[in-house]
């Protein structure tokens, strides 16, 4: 019987993930949130499911989370982009409680970009010698209706320095469901995984898929990469997390984002979501 500790299991991966696992008889969840009394009426309902506070920065709350666990699933949160500081510890405590198997959502072309966060936490846990499997998507989906969802709303505008690249967006959900599958079944150990959606858009596709199925016209401004940042700063985001934004749409720009695989596909045994399916779906984030 597998224990299994989910680390961010309320976020759009995360409680896609405890959704498909929350059935499993043969599975027990721990799920670390750093407020566990926010969280606990949303989860009420996961009779296999247990909130624990847990946070990468308290070593303090890393014992009762790894309580009989075997498994670990975790994303980095988006502020964390030191490595060195705020996933060393976690990791390291990992390795001594000889985990069978971490789950780690990296990032899609992230072993030829050494400057990410992504690509030294995976450095990091291969030198510990973790079993591991790395999911590494393309671009969310979901970053439309977190973070862009202010300038679609209010502006109608998708306010993304991507230039004219194309990207090949994939849906969380179809993540947090390649997770659960890579967390219960043993030919995914070890295995890197480059997960895209099955098509590559502009931005000026996707704001006319957007437009047609919101009935809303869309635009997409197109701003430049220092613009962007600078907007970002000034609405109150952290420098260090809007820094790796536009590493990502620098990296974006390149070209680097428009590989189209077919392992979403494989994993889940049928096609993954379409972003008409998504915004579709996301309907009322964006109106």
């Amino acid at each position: 019987m597998d224990h299994i500790l989910i680390i961010g299991g309320s976020g759009n991966i995360g409680y896609p993930l405890v959704e498909y696992l929350a059935d499993r008889k043969d599975i027990t969840l721990t799920l670390g949130m750093r407020d566990t009394e926010k969280e606990n009426e949303r989860f009420k309902d996961f009779e296999n499911a247990t909130i624990v506070r847990f946070d990468f920065l308290d070593p303090t709350t890393f014992p009762e989370a790894f309580e009989g666990v075997n498994k670990v699933f975790f994303i980095r949160p988006p502020q964390l982009a030191k490595p060195k500081e705020d996933m060393a510890p976690f990791l390291s405590y990992a390795r001594k409680q000889n985990i069978e198997q971490i789950v780690f959502v990296s990032l899609i072309g992230v072993e030829k970009n050494p400057v990410t966060p992504h690509h030294k936490i995976e450095k990091m846990i291969r030198e510990l010698q973790i079993p591991y499997t790395f999911i590494r998507p393309s671009f969310f989906m979901q970053n439309l209706n977190t973070t862009h969802q202010e300038d679609i709303r209010k502006n109608h505008d998708l306010f993304i320095p991507a230039g004219n690249s194309k990207t090949s967006f994939i849906d969380t959900r179809d993540i947090g469901e390649i997770a659960g599958i890579c967390l219960t079944d043993n030919q995914y150990l070890n295995q890197e995984l480059e997960i895209t959606g099955s098509q590559a858009l502009t931005y000026a596709e996707i704001a006319a898929i957007m437009s047609r199925v919101l009935n809303v016209p869309i635009t997409y401004s197109k701003p430049g990469l220092l613009k962007f940042r600078r907007t970002m700063i000034h609405r109150g985001m952290e420098k260090e997390y809007v820094n790796v934004m536009v590493m990502l749409y620098l990296i974006t720009q390149l070209g680097n984002a428009k590989k189209v695989t077919d392992t979403a596909e494989k994993v889940l045994k049928h096609a993954p979501r379409t972003f008409e399916m998504y915004v579709h779906d996301y309907k009322d984030s964006f109106l």
